[in-house]
C-alpha cells in the first residue's frame, strides 16, 4: 500500500471494432494517430489537447492537466501507458485480441491509487470514463 491508498480497477466493456487486430494496434501504438479523432474530444471538457509519437497531454475538467506516455508495447495486442503528470498516479492498458482476421475486439483497464477519502466520489465517473474512452476507441475509423 502506498501513501495514496489503495489499489482500483476499472475495466471497460468489451468491444467490437470492424478492422483487424494488426489495424487496431497500429494507429494506438502511435499517438500521432491521435489526429484522426481531434474532432471528437469534447471542448467543454478537454483543453489543451496535444501529443506526440508516444505522450499525450490534455486539460480535463474539472481533474486538471493529465499527461501519459506509453510505457510499453506488446504487438500486437496491448498499449500500456502510465502517467507523467497527474493529480493521481495511474495506469492504463488497452487490450486488443482478434476476432477474426478482419475484426478485433478491445477492452480498456485502469489502474489507480485512490486515497481512500475520494474513492468513493471518483469511483462512478472513473468507471464512466473509462467506458467512454473504449465506446470512442471503438468508433474510430483504423485505416
Amino acid at each position: 500500500m502506498s501513501i495514496f491508498g489503495s489499489e482500483s480497477k476499472f475495466e471497460s466493456s468489451v468491444k467490437f471494432v470492424p478492422y483487424s487486430q494488426q489495424a487496431v494496434y497500429h494507429n494506438i501504438s502511435d499517438l500521432r494517430n491521435l489526429e484522426k479523432v481531434r474532432d471528437r474530444v469534447p471542448e467543454d471538457k478537454v483543453n489543451d489537447f496535444s501529443f506526440d509519437q508516444d505522450t499525450v497531454s490534455l486539460n480535463v475538467a474539472p481533474v486538471g492537466q493529465l499527461k501519459l506516455r506509453i510505457c510499453e508495447r506488446e504487438e500486437p495486442k496491448c498499449v500500456k501507458f502510465e502517467t507523467v503528470e497527474s493529480p493521481v498516479p495511474f495506469n492504463v492498458w488497452v487490450q486488443v485480441l482478434p476476432v477474426d482476421e478482419n475484426n478485433a475486439k478491445m477492452k480498456v483497464t485502469v489502474k489507480a491509487e485512490l486515497p481512500p477519502f475520494i474513492k468513493s466520489m471518483v469511483e462512478k465517473p472513473l468507471q464512466d470514463g473509462v467506458e467512454q474512452i473504449a465506446n470512442a476507441l471503438a468508433q474510430v475509423p483504423y485505416v
